[in-house]
């Protein structure tokens, strides 16, 4: 029940049918498979630029240009998701969501595996860098896709009152992703280095044919959202949900963008960056600070489902600073930490810094996912969430190693870091404001019209309705 004086949440939608139980807990793996695979698929690429790729494919330019350039392709794929996001948001809203991410896994595994198999610079010249791009740009339309259509399978089967605990489904593929990433090419650092530079990097994107597999086999087990079916049911599917989007909830998805970066970036500036930083210029070896990472990684898949079991038992607006202030003491000694060059001061600094952006981060897919109705939620929250991926996440080792160039210190880097936070702190807690709103209150319905009544100024609050 919504406390007097706070803005309610709408209630536009009916409330969610009830779900199977052992359908709900399928649809749960299944995103956290799916988003596992898909993201393993695109961190080795942000792996292989930090390590490999500037050498094989800009080999004309000095090794931090080369860098430079190999950051810039990774780039790429995030410019590339927000079409992915309004692309496969437009099928996923209007013809289901199980279809949909079936597709964005297939077209994720054909892009990696193009990536194992090209040629480098050498063998073909220019046409190697442009292919390289050509295959990141299908990535990122992939995962664009991806995303919301993942978070969605978890949290429109989620029993009431547990969306975001759901949402960590999906949110758990990330940090997951990504150790697997990392200890892949961490297993590949004990060969020797002609051998990697020859033919050792491609095997993990050559592997994931596997893995694609495996995901697309889960995947096809499941049913169409139940959440889904029953919207289609009671009205008609929006003709283009991302006019709809942008007509009528452009406020609540410019204050979502901007609440995503947090948990989208500083994991950029805290591994690809840093994996770079340390390795290029405090005398790190990869092999050594591929631990530091890796054991970051598995402290992040611990701690993250905590921010969701937070985000459900207090008010959002506290959990949410509870989890991002201290943020702002640990990016900055991470940083620190790291410069001495001790390998477990690094680690420390690493492990330590991990947990606030980390418990963030499974807290937000639940979050986002109650903000729109049914009929344009894939669209709205891959908006929100691409685009903001595409112009702070994807963007974050490119401007990382431009400003450390440009000043010669990493404390510009810091406040790169420490400007992600509390632009999405602001962010979310404008998202929030005014309501007394808990996961575990089983709201039914989305907060679009709430977040946009707050999002332009104070209103004035009907009596308190009962939400069951």
């Amino acid at each position: 029940m919504n406390n007097p004086g706070s803005a309610p949440i709408s209630d536009t939608t009916p409330p969610a049918p009830a779900v199977d139980p052992k359908q709900g807990r399928r649809a749960g793996s299944a995103a956290f498979i799916g988003t596992t695979i898909e993201w393993f698929d695109f961190y080795i690429y942000g792996t292989a630029s930090a390590l490999v790729l500037g050498d094989l494919f800009f080999p004309d330019v000095s090794p931090a240009m080369g860098t430079l350039a190999a950051f810039a392709t990774f780039a790429v794929g995030f410019i590339a998701r927000p079409l992915g996001g309004i692309v496969f948001g437009h099928f996923g809203d209007k013809f289901g969501r199980k279809n949909t991410v079936i597709t964005t896994l297939l077209l994720m595994g054909l892009a990696t595996v193009g990536v194992g198999l090209l040629p480098t610079y050498e063998q073909i010249g220019f046409m190697a860098p442009v292919l390289l791009v050509i295959l990141r740009i299908i990535q990122g339309v992939a995962m664009g896709g991806e995303w919301g259509g993942a978070v969605l399978i978890a949290t429109e089967f989620a029993p009431p009152g547990k969306k975001i605990l759901y949402g960590a489904f999906a949110q758990q593929g990330s940090p997951v992703g990504n150790l697997l990433a990392t200890v892949a090419f961490l297993c590949l650092t004990y060969m020797s280095a002609e051998n990697f530079g020859a033919w050792g990097w491609r095997i993990p994107f050559l592997a994931s044919a596997i893995l694609i597999l495996v995901g697309l086999y889960i995947r096809l087990k499941i049913t169409e959202s139940p959440e889904m079916i029953a919207a289609t049911q009671k009205e008609p599917q929006k003709r283009t949900p991302i006019v709809e989007l942008l007509r009528n909830h452009w406020k609540v998805v410019s204050l979502a963008i901007g609440a995503v970066v947090t948990g989208v970036a500083i994991t950029y500036v805290k591994t690809t960056f840093a994996l770079s930083w340390a390795t290029t210029d405090l005398g790190f070896g990869r092999t050594e600070f591929l631990q530091v990472v890796t054991v970051a990684l598995v402290a992040q898949v611990i701690v993250q489902p905590f921010g969701a079991v937070l985000a459900s038992k207090l008010n959002a607006s506290r959990a949410i600073l509870i989890m991002l202030l201290p943020e702002l003491i640990l990016l900055p000694a991470m940083f620190l930490l790291i410069q001495t060059g001790n390998y477990w001061l690094a680690m420390l600094g690493m492990v330590l810094a991990t947990a606030p952006h980390a418990m963030y981060y499974a807290a937000l897919a639940g979050v986002l996912a109650q903000l729109f109705p049914t009929t344009i939620r894939y669209t709205g929250i891959s908006v929100a969430y691409q685009v903001s991926t595409a112009l702070f996440a994807g963007t974050a080792p490119f401007l990382s190693q431009a400003l450390l160039n440009a000043t010669g210190t990493i404390w510009t880097v810091v406040g790169l870091g420490l400007f992600y936070v509390v632009l999405s702190a602001v962010c979310m807690s404008l998202l929030l404001r005014g309501k007394s709103w808990t996961d575990r209150e089983g709201q039914p319905g989305h907060a679009a019209e709430s977040a946009v009544a707050t999002a332009a100024g104070p209103v004035t609050s009907p009596a308190p309705q009962s939400n069951h």
